[in-house]
């Protein structure tokens, strides 16, 4: 329905906010408002130490972060209709992802967990919250992520030229765009970006990001040790595929320091290099031809960064999702006020062709105002 209102909440892998709009899909989407709610530092650090898989969390504690997740995001969820000047009452749901806290789309038990208690944040915000978007498509086979392609390909495809879409969060990760509509959709995360970044940035400049990648542009790449990098078998293993950072975390990174070390500034570069080589060659590997990538995601920032990937893409242009109008600081946002939409309409919000799931699901479960 064009004129309903939804909000999006999502904190990703680099745990850094709460990402939170209020859109509308007429069908192009229109933000009324956008912010970033941070978490507590408190609240972060022991989310970032369970996301790291440091095995020290109890139950006891793990429903305590459930409700204080949450809480943050019925706070962010109530700043961001203010900020719009909108009532609860306009909203048709919001859609909540959660906070991911772990990840493992492979085995015989494959799972994904996103914490929030859904419930919390109806009863805070008295609004329809749509949530758990990710376990169906597990269900079903699939990876669980990602999940924005099917929202890329509403938003940003075109039968003119093959495009991508390459979101630079904590994980990177690609939506491929072919310009022939008969042909599948496909997207799958590529490895590390933001968080293997922010956490060496954290560790060695006691900031939670290196800003304007001066860290690395100090650096210079270590080969090395960029290579023994890129020998991880999860850069060559094809799509469909999802990682996180129970995967790619600064245990992974110290293993192979340990052998091959290097200065800290020249860390930072060669980390630079990792995520632009990963996703470049993943881009060639996969859909040669494509013209343009759009970029969105915190990484958009870092014009280091934004460099190394303009050199490796070429001769694939790169920008980013501004010049499409869309926020690239709330894409993922908007994308999951367009999955509730989905979801409260009764239609599919996975892509098989881009998780691997057995079909089309309808995602989430819906808590009532």
């Amino acid at each position: 329905m064009p004129g309903e209102l939804y909000v999006g909440l999502i904190s990703g892998t680099s745990v850094d906010a709460i990402d939170a709009v209020v859109a509308r899909f007429s069908p192009d989407v229109e933000l009324l408002a956008a912010l970033a709610h941070p978490y507590p530092d408190a609240l972060r650090q022991d989310l970032l130490a369970l996301a790291q898989g440091d095995g020290r969390t109890t139950l006891e504690q793990l429903g305590c972060l459930d409700a204080q997740v949450a809480m943050a995001f019925a706070g962010a969820a109530i700043r961001v209709l203010a900020a719009a000047g909108v009532s609860h009452d306009r909203v048709a749901a919001i859609g909540s992802h959660g906070q991911t806290i772990r990840h493992r789309p492979g085995g015989d038990h494959a799972f994904t967990l996103q914490i929030g208690d859904p419930s919390r944040i109806a009863e805070a915000t008295g609004c329809t919250v749509v949530a758990d978007f990710r376990r169906r498509d597990i269900a079903a086979g699939g990876q669980g992520a990602p999940l924005m392609p099917a929202f890329h390909a509403a938003m940003v495809a075109t039968r003119d030229r093959p495009r991508a879409v390459l979101n630079l969060g904590g994980i990177a990760n690609l939506t491929l765009l072919p310009a022939d509509p008969s042909r599948p959709v496909r997207g799958f995360d590529t490895g590390p970006a933001s968080c293997l970044l922010d956490a060496w940035a954290q560790r060695h400049l006691h900031q939670p990001y290196d800003r304007e990648g001066t860290f690395a542009a100090d650096g210079h790449c270590a080969d090395t040790l960029l290579q023994k990098l890129l020998d991880d078998p999860y850069f060559a293993r094809p799509a469909p595929k999802s990682t996180g950072r129970e995967v790619f975390n600064l245990d992974w990174l110290d293993r192979h320091l340990a052998a091959h070390p290097a200065a800290p500034a020249d860390v930072q570069a060669t980390l630079v290099e990792l995520t632009a080589r990963s996703v470049a060659e993943a881009l060639r590997r996969e859909a040669p031809g494509t013209a343009e990538v759009f970029a969105c995601g915190g990484g958009v920032h870092n014009p280091v960064l934004m460099a190394a990937l303009a050199r490796h893409l070429a001769p694939a242009a790169l920008a980013s999702t501004a010049v499409l109008g869309i926020d690239p600081d709330y894409v993922e946002a908007t994308g999951f006020a367009w999955l509730a939409r989905e979801t409260l309409a009764g239609r599919p919000g996975n892509l098989p062709s881009v998780t691997g799931a057995r079909g089309p699901r309808v995602l989430g479960a819906i808590y009532p105002a």
